[in-house]
């Protein structure tokens, strides 16, 4: 682990970026950036085009570590350069961005009120490319849309397995139990959630090191306990579907919570944009959720 990574996400103001769009996610990314599906005709030209997008916002003068702490990655991602680096070495040595890299598969088919994680066939592999490419950490993501208690118990199991492994390659996981914003019985979710994670926590050994991603929450300050956990390296957020503006306002309601936001954060950008004017709706981004992050 790299102590001085170690340092700047443990102990930074700012936030995580979310530049971890999937191959489900991405079409619709694309297209809120001003690149319809008539712009690319397979799956390799649709991630270069979204490469294409996450190289401009990474190289753009307003994506530097006086406001960002880390970004996350997509595993194809990982294997790309910028700015003729490869892109974890890029965020690092040039930017001074911690990155990290989504390594789960997609969820499966929905049971019990959630969505547990796809197996990852190729964690191992991933886990080593990862290390040797200078990546800090992982991330993976459950959904949780029902107050089902066993079914929230599988999702934090199922996280904390992985951790584990994830973990014995020196790696930091990010942790990832959304709960549906959407749902009736949000609340009622996020208290079996936290209740589950406590004691997931519990059997951790003393050196164990994780962290946490969690939709802004129906109780206002409702993880800050958790900051307090000696094996919690920080707890960030994710805006869930809200609008930029909606998620701030939330997230600075949420003491010592920081943002880790995708839609939000790219939220006014596009593809047909002059770099002066992408450049100044990035920032505005940026310091917005900058600002709601260092509550």
């Amino acid at each position: 682990m790299n102590v001085q990574q170690f340092d700047r996400i443990r102990n930074g103001k700012g936030f995580i970026a979310a530049l971890d769009q999937s191959g489900g996610s991405t079409p619709k990314a694309l297209r809120l950036y001003g690149i319809g599906e008539d712009r690319y005709a397979s799956e390799a030209e649709m991630l270069a085009l979204v490469h294409a997008m996450r190289t401009r916002i990474m190289c753009s003068p307003s994506f530097g570590a006086q406001w960002i702490l880390g970004a996350i990655l997509f595993e194809d991602t990982l294997y790309r350069a910028v700015d003729g680096s490869p892109t974890a070495d890029y965020l690092w040595e040039k930017k001074g961005v911690v990155p990290f890299l989504k390594v789960d598969k997609g969820l499966e088919e929905p049971r019990g009120g959630v969505q547990l994680m796809r197996p990852i066939g190729n964690l191992e592999e991933l886990l080593r490319e990862a290390s040797a490419r200078n990546v800090f950490g992982t991330k993976m993501r459950s959904v949780i849309k029902e107050a089902d208690e066993r079914g929230i118990a599988d999702v934090v199991e199922q996280q904390f397995d992985v951790a584990g492994t994830i973990m014995a390659h020196g790696l930091v996981p990010i942790i990832e139990p959304e709960v549906d914003i959407h749902s009736p019985v949000q609340h009622e979710c996020e208290a079996i959630l936290l209740r589950e994670v406590r004691r997931q926590l519990a059997k951790l050994p003393s050196g164990a090191r994780v962290m946490f991603k969690f939709s802004l929450p129906a109780q206002d300050d409702f993880y800050r306990e958790l900051m307090g956990d000696p094996h919690v390296v920080r707890i960030v957020a994710l805006s869930g579907g809200y609008g930029r503006d909606d998620a701030n306002a939330r997230l600075a309601r949420n003491h010592g919570l920081i943002a880790s936001f995708s839609r939000a954060l790219t939220e006014g950008l596009d593809d047909r944009q002059g770099e002066v004017e992408f450049d100044a709706a990035l920032g505005h981004a940026v310091r917005s959720i900058h600002e709601a992050s260092i509550t």
